[in-house]
């Protein structure tokens, strides 16, 4: 027998089967394999913004994808600025969206008084 009739399943190098693993996302509920980061959970559901800008609230999701930006930031269990694309999804993982209002100044730094 030829090294090249070798039975598929007798491969040692095939990888393994998936193991399957669900995380919730503002409530609701996807599924994903092990060793999948939570973004890629996320984009794998047909969701590809998950985060709001401060100014002008516009959506964002993955833009480096290699956690150099920050505009995958989510929640992780009660964990504030998670990067998405760096965390692997672990079964029963609570992620929620994350938007954070622009810091409002204060009286004194907007230009003058009033007196």
């Amino acid at each position: 027998m030829s090294p090249r009739m070798l039975p598929a399943g007798d491969d040692p190098i095939r990888p393994a089967a998936s193991t399957p693993v669900a995380i919730t996302l503002d409530g609701e509920r996807l599924e994903g394999i092990a060793g999948q980061s939570i973004a890629g959970v996320i984009l794998a559901s047909g969701q590809l913004g998950f985060r709001r800008t401060s100014a002008a609230g516009r959506p964002r999701g993955i833009f480096c994808g290699i956690g150099v930006c920050f505009d995958c930031m989510v929640e992780v269990d009660g964990a504030r600025d998670v990067r998405a694309c760096q965390r692997r999804a672990v079964d029963g993982n609570a992620v929620t969206t994350q938007h954070d209002a622009l810091p409002v100044p204060p009286s004194s730094e907007r230009g003058g008084s009033d007196d």
